[in-house]
């Protein structure tokens, strides 16, 4: 099973994002967006990462561990189940936010053929990973620009 760190990252909320994905000991890419919201961010996270480790991963899957509570409930809990019963409403009728992400990142994370795992990792806590993929994220966030590559 690859296991990948995912965060986001957001200088006001709105305002400048970033977002960040890593395989510890392996690979890793962060993004930016000009305008965003912390939540995009770490949704975005996740998505840009079961996209880019899909393929090496195959039928032993991918552990997303994330310090995002929204990302992980949202497996964990199986909101995306009444998202989907509701037409896309939440709890209290009104539209999902983030529909844009979750419909693509819900297609990969919910695809039998890759199966998927989201645990969630408390943040600033001192866990080498979660803290360098935060760093990653901040620094997408202030710069306006991403990275790629490998450790």
């Amino acid at each position: 099973m690859v296991t990948v760190y995912t965060d986001g990252s957001c200088l006001g909320n709105p305002g400048p994002g970033g977002w960040a994905w890593l395989v510890p000991g392996g690979r890793f890419e962060s993004g930016a967006d000009a305008h965003t919201t912390n939540q995009r961010m770490e949704v975005t996270a996740s998505l840009r990462a079961l996209e880019s480790l899909r393929r090496v991963a195959g039928a032993d899957g991918i552990l997303v561990r994330s310090d995002s509570t929204y990302v992980v409930n949202c497996f964990a809990q199986r909101w995306w189940a009444g998202w989907r019963r509701r037409n896309w409403r939440n709890s209290q009728g009104k539209p999902v936010a983030n529909r844009d992400l979750w419909e693509p990142l819900l297609d990969l994370a919910l695809d039998a053929a890759v199966p998927v795992r989201f645990e969630w990792v408390k943040g600033h806590s001192g866990d080498p990973c979660n803290d360098l993929v935060d760093e990653l994220a901040s620094s997408a966030a202030s710069t306006g620009a991403g990275r790629a590559g490998s450790f």
